[in-house]
Order: structure tokens, then sequence, then C-alpha cells
């Protein structure tokens, strides 16, 4: 038998989630539909190495056993997401995610002060397969990928800019990506945070302040939150607009 690939190993992911203490909180509940506020250190859905069984979707199916997610959250991300309770109903709204008709916001602190008060990252995101579970930005194969933000609140301890982030697409670490290609990456971030954002924000604004370092790169989880998700209740077609308050 032939050995694998070495390009095939370097696929592996090797991550093995530590115990999530934080609990997931009902937010609506009809006989269709769940709104959940997810905890951040905790997989939407368990992976394939039974150490990462614990999830969203574990957790769920043990008091609703016919739950399905719609969307998902990275691990580090919390906030709010939508839960079908049967199959039909996941179908239904499955329909609106794919014609873009759920409207979703995302809070965020990012690294440095952002100069401009509001606009628009339109980078392409591709998978990338050298450095998995990565994306990158690619112009060549690349999926168009299109985040809109807006500056809430600009402080200095920590040295950071609040942000509200809307995504226009749904890419795979869209927001964290764009984050960073922005030169802003999200405090917090193990995947692509930590460099360059010092120089980035004296590019935007010679006179910020030097920022303290150790403030910038202290953060024990990704300072992204699901705050606010809207869509058409399957049943009944009322619009539902949620807002998921964001603790920091």
């Amino acid at each position: 038998m032939s050995a694998p690939a070495a390009d095939s190993l370097a696929k592996v992911d090797t991550f093995i989630a530590p115990p999530c203490l934080g609990q997931i909180r009902v937010l609506y509940q009809d006989s269709d539909i769940l709104l959940i506020d997810k905890p951040s250190g905790l997989l939407s859905l368990s992976g394939k190495n039974p150490l990462n069984l614990d999830s969203v979707h574990y957790r769920l199916v043990q008091d609703f056993p016919t739950a399905t997610l719609l969307h998902r959250l990275d691990f580090g991300t919390s906030g709010i997401m939508l839960v079908a309770l049967n199959k039909s109903v996941n179908g239904l709204l499955t329909k609106q995610f794919q014609a873009r008709t759920v409207e979703k916001r995302y809070t965020a602190l990012l690294h440095g002060h952002i100069a401009a008060d509001s606009g628009v990252i339109n980078l392409p995101i591709a998978k990338d397969v050298d450095h998995f579970p990565l994306q990158k930005i690619c112009h060549s194969t690349g999926k168009p990928a299109i985040s809109e933000y807006r500056v809430l609140e600009r402080l200095t301890e920590p040295f950071a800019t609040r942000v509200e982030f809307t995504p226009v697409s749904g890419r795979t670490h869209q927001l964290r990506i764009h984050s960073q290609q922005f030169g802003h990456s999200i405090l917090g971030c193990d995947l692509y945070g930590g460099v360059g954002e010092s120089v980035a924000d004296k590019a935007y604004n010679a006179d910020a302040p030097e920022p303290d370092i150790t403030k910038m790169t202290s953060n024990s989880r990704l300072m992204l939150h699901a705050t606010r998700l809207a869509f058409d209740h399957p049943i009944t077609g009322e619009r539902i607009d949620w807002i998921c308050e964001c603790l920091f």
C-alpha cells in the first residue's frame, strides 16, 4: 500500500476544540424555528474527530431532535443563529438564504483606528489549498466577496475600532480575511490577525497614537459577534428582525 501524498496530509485538520463552558441561549422559539445565541468557543457542527463532538447542533438535538442548522458561525464567533425544527421549514428558509433575502449584521473590534467612517471591502476569496483551513484573496480563482462596514466607535483602551459589518456575500472566513487585508484584523483572530495593523493605521492616520501591543494581542476570544438577523418567517411570512446584544 502506497503512502498518502504529502499534500493530502497537509489538509488534515488537527484542531481539537477546548471544552466550551458557555451555554446556548434560546432567544425565540415556536413550533417551526429557534433563534439562539451561540457562545464563543463552540463549534457549529461536530467535527470528524470524535474529540470535537460538542457543538451547537449536538447540544440542540438533545432537546430538539429534529433541529437542523441553516447556517454556521465560526468556532470563535458568538451571536445569533437561525435553526429549523423540521425538514419543510429547513427547505423554505434555505431558499431565503440562497436568494440573499436574509439580512445579517455583525459587531467586531478591529486593531487600530480606521480613518473612514464607512466603506466597502471588495476582494475575491478562494480556498488556500496549501494552508488548510485558511482562505486567501485570489483575483483569478476567488469567488466574489463584499463586506460593508460602518464605524461605531474608536477606542483607546484597547487601541481599536468597533465596527458594524454587513456581509453582502457569505464566504468562509469572509469578515476575518477582509479585515486582515484591510489592514485592521479582528482582535483575537488566531488565523488572520496580528501583523501590520499599527503600520496600516499610521498610513491612514498620521496623528494616531502609538498602539500598546500588549493590549492589542491579549484577547482570549475572537471579537466578532453576530448581532442581527432579519428574515421572513417560513410559515406566517412575517418579517422577523432580531437583535442579539453584543457584550464587548
